[in-house]
C-alpha cells in the first residue's frame, strides 16, 4: 500500500487518511521502513473503512454555491456579533476582536488574548448549532481548555449542548 512517510521527533507511529483517501503516516526518527511497512499492513482494514468513510461523506457533503458564500460572508459579518454580544453579557464574559474566516475543519476558535474566529458557514447550520459554537468559544475565556469546568461552563448556559454537538459534528458542507 502506498503511503507518504513523515518523520519527526515524535514517539508514536500514526496513520491519516486525508479527504482524497491519501496515506500519510508519522513516524518517529529512529523507526525502520521495514516496521512502518509493518506497523500500514496490520491496519489496512481500518485505512479501507477511513477510505469508505470519507467516500460516503463527500457523496453526502453539501457544495456551497458562490453566491451561497458572498451572502454568508456578509450576513455572518452581522449576525455573529450580535449573538456573541448577547451571550457574552449573560455569560458575563468578555472578548477580544471577532473575525469571521472560511476555515475548512473549524468552526471556531478563540485565541488566549480573548480573539474570537468563526466561520462564516456557521450561517448554513441551523441558529442552534451556531449559537453552540458561540457559547463554546465563550467557555474558553474564563478556561482554555476541555476539562470538565469548561463542559460545566457550556452546560450552564445550555443544558443540551451534547445534543447540538452531535448535530454540528453531522453537517457536512463544502
Amino acid at each position: 500500500m502506498e503511503y507518504t512517510l513523515i518523520r519527526s521527533k515524535r514517539k508514536t507511529t500514526v496513520l491519516q487518511v486525508k479527504s482524497n483517501g491519501e496515506v500519510i503516516v508519522r513516524a518517529p526518527l529512529h523507526r525502520s521502513r521495514r516496521e512502518i511497512d509493518d506497523f500500514v499492513r496490520s491496519r489496512e482494514d481500518w485505512i479501507a473503512d477511513a477510505r469508505e468513510k470519507l467516500a460516503d461523506a463527500q457523496k453526502d457533503k453539501r457544495i456551497i454555491t458562490p453566491q451561497e458564500r458572498e451572502w454568508g460572508k456578509k450576513a455572518a459579518a452581522m449576525y455573529i456579533p450580535e449573538r456573541v454580544a448577547y451571550f457574552a453579557a449573560r455569560m458575563g464574559i468578555s472578548y477580544g476582536r471577532i473575525t469571521i474566516r472560511e476555515q475548512k475543519t473549524r468552526w471556531g476558535s478563540c485565541s488566549s488574548a480573548g480573539n474570537l474566529n468563526f466561520n462564516w458557514k456557521l450561517m448554513l447550520v441551523p441558529k442552534e448549532l451556531l449559537d453552540y459554537v458561540i457559547v463554546h468559544e465563550l467557555a474558553h475565556r474564563r478556561e482554555m481548555n476541555h476539562s470538565p469546568r469548561f463542559w460545566a461552563i457550556v452546560e450552564k448556559e445550555l443544558p443540551d449542548y451534547k445534543e447540538r454537538r452531535k448535530r454540528l459534528k453531522a453537517v457536512n458542507l463544502e
